[in-house]
């Protein structure tokens, strides 16, 4: 999960896709072993690319080990890819990974569109959640 993902940007849409991984890695991925921070996607070519993601190595796997934070290609059909194309060329929209997560036996990364947040909306976030915090904390005595 890309909680800094949630504080630092207004999440639009979220779209499923699998991703191309090497052997061990699906055993990092089982392990929990997934950095998702700082991680965005990019459309190249009518593809759609993971970038800047640890995911970090098998310690049981033998070498040549795939680099750390190696660019992966996700899997999704050509009319969703080229959705998610239009949509993060409007102005302000990126595309950033969200969740990795099994489904069945397959790994899938939770691709979200997202605008980021500006430092007031943050400020007046966090204050909506302290207040919230308060009105629960008076609530209970």
């Amino acid at each position: 999960m890309n909680r800094r993902a949630r504080h630092d940007y207004e999440i639009l849409g979220s779209y499923e896709a699998g991703i191309v991984l090497e052997g061990s890695e699906v055993k990092s991925v089982l392990n929990g072993e997934v950095s998702l921070a700082g991680g965005f996607c990019r459309v190249m070519d009518g593809e759609l690319w993971l970038m800047d993601v640890d995911i970090a190595p098998y310690e049981m796997s033998s070498p040549p080990r795939p680099d750390r934070r190696r660019t992966r290609k996700l899997l999704m059909h050509k009319r969703e890819i080229e959705l998610l194309r239009r949509r993060s060329e409007e102005r302000g929209l990126t595309l950033i990974p969200t969740k990795v997560y099994y489904r069945g036996r397959r790994v899938k990364v939770e691709v979200s569109l997202a605008r980021a947040l500006r430092k007031y909306d943050k400020r007046r976030q966090i204050a909506e959640k302290e207040a919230r915090r308060e009105a629960e904390k008076h609530a209970r005595r």
